[in-house]
């Protein structure tokens, strides 16, 4: 095929079922609740949603909830852009007549400004619109359609999108890993030694900014270093360097046992399974040590006495009362150098790998480092010519 077709199809790698569904469901209620939540606090004039729920929100939630990664959907420039977009747009619709001129200077005045303030948020191109082409809104609401319902909605929105993402096993918003521009700070791991300011300096350089993080940029040169190395020793997928051999507790198994059995082997994590080895979760110490935490806090008790009450075989609390089941997940033939970057966004140093529901194994962090540094031994003690 031409590369000039090519370019005329899609751009991006087909999505999961499962992940499309988890952002469709998400947009769906976190516009579901902004509507009702805007039709209470928006001065809404007439029947139905009205101004509560505004087109452009439909397109913040494509950004909150199918590419929460991306630095147009953070919560600074959805909030900042969507507001400041709206105060430009009921500006100019006050001060110009035609709408035609109305329309092209709210826009484009709303982009000038999104971007000397750091808040590019596309959607927010509509909201200005919005306001330009409807002056008996802006009559009635003036400067507040930018409080209500455009600032009060996108705070919704966000603040939804960062639920849902807790529920479903993301992270939103993405966690920075640069200072402050110009700043020195240390250089962020698997990040080649480039320091902060270095990786915002390269997106600069080649405009990207407003596609990628520091953040985004660091994981993929790390994900880049880690499949070199794994290729260069022999290590491709996870099939290549996960445990076979698993320890698992079923979801009744008492918590008890559960302590018991982390104490024995000295495991960071244990994997739930069902009949023929289907999977249900994953239960990581931090989750027992989290759960006695709240339960130390809500109690007003030390923590061993809150550990002591968790396990405490009389309270028929087991292994689904803690296991994750959100988490990131593999399959055999997934590549060594996506695991890490699972693991930091889901903040886990294991993740389970299934082949059609059930467990075939588990790769860690320790499995990584283990055949990486097997692998670079042998190649030092190879002799040479």
């Amino acid at each position: 095929m031409p590369p000039f077709l090519r370019a005329l199809g899609p751009a991006v790698p087909q999505a999961r079922p499962a992940e499309a569904l988890r952002a469709g469901t998400g947009a769906l209620a976190g516009l579901a609740v902004a509507g009702l939540a805007g039709q209470a606090l928006a001065p809404v004039a007439g029947p139905g949603i009205g101004l509560s729920l505004i087109a452009p929100f439909g397109a913040s939630s494509v950004l909150l909830f199918a590419a929460p990664s991306s630095p147009l959907a953070q919560p600074w420039p959805a909030v900042m852009g969507n507001t400041l977009a709206a105060l430009v747009g009921v500006a100019v619709c006050l001060l110009a007549g035609d709408p035609v001129l109305r329309v092209a200077l709210a826009v484009g005045l709303a982009i000038a400004v999104m971007l000397l303030c750091r808040a590019v948020h596309p959607p927010a191109g509509a909201v200005a619109m919005t306001a330009a082409l409807d002056p008996g809104m802006v009559e009635r609401l003036g400067f507040g359609f930018a409080l209500a319902p455009v600032a009060t909605g996108t705070v919704l929105l966000v603040g939804l999108a960062m639920i849902h993402a807790r529920l479903t096993g993301r992270h939103y918003p993405m966690r920075g890993l640069a200072p402050a521009a110009g700043a020195p700070g240390p250089a962020p791991a698997g990040s080649a030694g480039l320091s902060g300011a270095e990786l915002e300096s390269i997106l600069t350089r080649y405009r990207q900014s407003l596609n990628l993080g520091t953040g985004d940029l660091a994981r993929l040169i790390g994900a880049a270093e880690l499949q070199t190395a794994a290729h260069r020793g022999g290590v491709a997928s996870v099939a290549d360097i996960m445990s076979r051999d698993l320890v698992t507790v079923s979801p009744d198994t008492p918590l008890a046992e559960v302590v018991a059995l982390f104490r024995r082997h000295r495991f960071a994590s244990l994997p739930v399974t069902g009949p023929g080895g289907r999977f249900f979760g994953v239960i990581f110490q931090i989750h027992l040590i989290e759960r006695a935490q709240e339960d130390a806090f809500r109690g007003g008790r030390g923590f061993a006495a809150a550990m002591r009450r968790l396990t405490d075989r009389r309270r028929s609390l087991a292994a689904a009362d803690v296991m994750s089941v959100a988490g990131p997940r593999a399959v055999a033939a997934t590549p060594v150098a996506a695991l890490l970057p699972m693991m930091a966004d889901a903040a886990v140093d294991a993740v389970p790998v299934l082949e059609r529901g059930r467990l075939i194994g588990i790769a860690t962090r320790s499995d990584i480092i283990r055949a990486l540094a097997r692998q670079s031994l042998a190649a030092g003690a190879a002799p040479r010519d």
